[in-house]
């Protein structure tokens, strides 16, 4: 009887039989770190209406409609480029499907140099804005406090950039927000669409601003922004 090649044969079966239970617990763990999802700090929700006018989004984000506008007024940072990873995920933590176009700022316009035809892709600097301050307080340690108060008849969505998130003044109320770090940006909007008349005014107490708000009858009187400097200028946009 072969019994010496039927225990080689047995002990072989024995080897690849091991093997595949040492190998199977390894392939669900494997399985489950692929399919954990990747958390996307730049959610669909800021691109979508109203936060996209409403919400400035994080650092690194593809800028909605508020940021650009805010950044081209000289009232925000140059958005940044989002990372790789971020621009994979897309809006929303998803694959940007085809067809699909995800914001994703520019970093800016190429430029043809006559003299040597070389092309240069560095952003110009943004420009403050030229203008006379709408008021000029006497800060109190590099901060700020301001009185918001509203005299309309309806809400108004106001937000510190990098600060709070979008909050709701109802009208004929005012709120104090208080301790805030020059230079500061506030935004602010009327929650029927309807047009602003924005009135800053220094307290008689250093490091205080009192600032109204009123309805206005045509879009040149609306304001949608105020930029606090560090030298308590302020400037309303």
């Amino acid at each position: 009887m072969n019994y010496p090649k039927f225990r080689k044969s047995a002990e072989l079966f024995g080897v690849i039989c091991g093997g595949l239970l040492i190998s199977m617990p390894a392939i669900p763990q494997a399985v489950a770190q692929e399919s954990t999802p990747k958390i996307n700090p730049c959610p669909r929700i800021f691109y979508e209406e109203p936060h996209n006018n409403q919400v400035v989004v994080p650092q690194g984000c593809p800028p909605n409609a508020l940021t650009q506008r805010l950044a081209a007024q000289g009232l925000l940072p140059v958005p940044a480029t989002p990372s790789q990873e971020q621009t994979n995920l897309g809006v929303g933590g998803e694959t940007p499907q085809p067809g699909v176009r995800v914001p994703v700022p520019s970093s800016g316009d190429q430029t043809q140099q006559p003299s040597t035809g070389a092309v240069s892709t560095e952003q110009p600097p943004l420009l403050q804005p030229r203008q006379t301050p709408s008021a000029t307080i006497a800060l109190a340690n590099g901060t700020v406090n301001i009185k918001l108060v509203n005299d309309t008849a309806t809400n108004v969505t106001f937000q510190v950039i990098g600060d709070t998130a979008p909050r709701s003044l109802a009208g004929k109320s005012d709120v104090t927000l208080q301790g805030l770090k020059a230079p500061v940006t506030v935004t602010f909007e009327r929650e029927d669409g309807g047009q602003l008349i924005v009135t800053p005014q220094a307290s008689s107490e250093p490091g205080n601003l009192n600032v109204t708000f009123n309805e206005a009858t045509n879009a040149a009187q609306g304001r949608s922004a105020m930029r606090i400097e560090p030298n308590g200028s302020v400037f309303l946009n």
